[in-house]
């Protein structure tokens, strides 16, 4: 399996931050999209990135992980690596606030506090989100994850939402192993 990190426009220290508190490069292959700038939102130069790293695993499960900018060229290219034939296992956006995303995969949401949690559901919701309480700075949620505390909201529930209190590195640790566990279907035919 491998995680396509899709970072924003920020300094690449804070991804470097990131991929140390949350991903455990001996379970999964990391794969960080270069693109500086506007780069971050172009969708062909993410799937060319792709395509050069994983051409013929094109099968291979992957899972994106994408952040504030990087939100807008990682959702279209995910869709479009579907399209191609590509196994997505989720897709993840840590305050993407405004973009919609829509997919035949998992989607999930991170946001830096209550408001973009609330606003971004109004676009499209995923079906397990997480908002920081109390609120913290935008690249905070990204830089230090595992300091970031809040509620993993699961909206799969038919009466209500329910939530459960942990950090944004917990939920996302949380997601992680779940993609990694053979789907229903994958068990009972072993």
């Amino acid at each position: 399996m491998s995680i396509i990190i899709c970072p924003g426009i920020h300094d690449a220290e804070l991804t470097k931050s990131f991929i140390a508190e949350c991903l455990d490069h001996r379970t999964v292959d990391i794969l960080v999209f270069p693109g500086q700038g506007a780069l971050t939102l172009s969708a062909i130069h993410i799937l060319q990135f792709l395509n050069d790293r994983l051409g013929d695993r094109v099968k291979s499960p992957v899972i994106f992980i994408s952040f504030s900018a990087g939100v807008v060229g990682a959702i279209m290219a995910a869709r479009k690596w579907e399209l191609l034939g590509g196994n997505i296992k989720a897709f993840i956006a840590i305050d993407g606030w405004g973009v919609p995303l829509w997919g035949n995969f998992p989607i999930h949401r991170l946001s830096h506090d209550y408001f973009t949690h609330w606003s971004s559901a109004l676009i499209s919701n995923g079906q397990d989100n997480f908002y920081a309480e109390p609120p913290v700075e935008h690249l905070s949620i990204w830089r230090s994850p595992q300091t970031t505390q809040g509620w993993w909201v699961d909206s799969t529930e038919a009466s209500a939402p329910v939530r459960t209190p942990l950090s944004a590195a917990e939920f996302l640790h949380l997601l992680l192993k779940r993609c990694q566990q053979p789907s229903p279907e994958r068990a009972e035919a072993l």
